[in-house]
């Protein structure tokens, strides 16, 4: 009896479009992580590896999708081969089934180098672009991920005690940006003032006019009250 076939793929933001990695290509069940490969933690590779089983093949479009390095690859198809799981590469045509010849693993080692050289080359020349833009007074830094009405909104919720790690997964950032936006706080005339946690919340008035209920924690939109 023939294994399933189980796609993997990689993007590195939410704007990108995994679905063409692996468009066209007949799959029993695709696993997706939305993160650059330099992360170690992997959700969906990591259950990936926990799905499947001897006589499975996995498919995966291009070798830098899969690890981060050629250290990583080799530990990855390695891992799966031996466990009797073969590894599919679409853009390289390569296939490892745990008993490649000599030839198969030059390949990989040739090839796994040469995305880990290309790599390297694209991290070099976007730190040469910026060097330039910053020369020429035109870099910006990176834009916003949120508007001003949404870190509003951030902001209000937190102030009514949701807790930050659920607000950090609706609003698509990290616990430590949600953080770092609730460290200052403006006053209705524009004015920064220094976040604090209010011990009395029921009497301090929230951005939105009303009081805190008693008993819960927010920041406290005064320099006298706590």
């Amino acid at each position: 009896m023939s294994g399933q076939r189980v796609g993997y793929q990689r993007v590195s933001s939410l704007e990108q479009n995994p679905a063409r990695q692996l468009e066209g290509i007949p799959l029993d069940q695709t696993y997706t992580d939305r993160l650059s490969g330099k992360d170690v933690n992997r959700p969906q590779l990591g259950e990936m590896l926990r799905f499947v089983r001897a006589g499975d093949t996995v498919v995966v479009h291009s070798l830098d999708r899969l690890a981060r390095n050629l250290d990583d690859l080799r530990r990855l198809i390695n891992e799966l081969t031996g466990r009797g799981v073969r590894v599919e590469f679409l853009k390289e045509q390569l296939t490892f089934t745990g008993e490649d010849n000599a030839m198969a693993q030059l390949l990989l080692s040739v090839m796994g180098a040469f995305a880990e050289f290309e790599r390297s080359l694209i991290r070099e020349r976007q730190r040469e672009g910026v060097a330039l833009a910053k020369a020429r007074g035109a870099y910006r830094g990176r834009q916003r991920i949120l508007s001003e009405d949404r870190i509003a909104e951030l902001r209000q919720r937190a102030a009514a005690g949701e807790a930050k790690a659920r607000l950090a997964r609706e609003f698509g950032i990290s616990r430590e940006t949600v953080r770092r936006r609730l460290r200052a706080v403006p006053d209705p005339k524009g004015v920064l003032l220094a976040t604090r946690w209010c011990q009395h919340p029921e009497s301090i008035p929230t951005l939105g006019g009303g009081p805190l209920r008693p008993g819960t924690a927010g920041p406290c939109a005064t320099s006298t009250a706590c």
